[in-house]
């Protein structure tokens, strides 16, 4: 997609997805914490990741839609 120059810094805007997908991720992750605690999430550190990618994955076709 391309980059965005921020005074004079190119900064990658796949960059700028991954953050908002991992801001995105600490919003969701408040009411998976609830789920995981209750054990019905067997392992936790792999559903967050899957989860981020998802998100990743989302986000990304956010800006494909819309600015693309």
């Amino acid at each position: 997609m391309g980059e965005i120059n921020i005074y004079g810094v190119y900064v990658p805007v796949f960059l700028i997805q991954a953050i908002l997908a991992y801001i995105l991720l600490k919003v969701v992750s408040i009411g998976t914490d609830k789920i995981i605690e209750k054990g019905w999430i067997a392992l936790p550190s792999i559903f967050n990741l899957c989860l981020y990618l998802i998100l990743l994955w989302f986000v990304h076709w956010l800006f494909v839609v819309f600015f693309g």
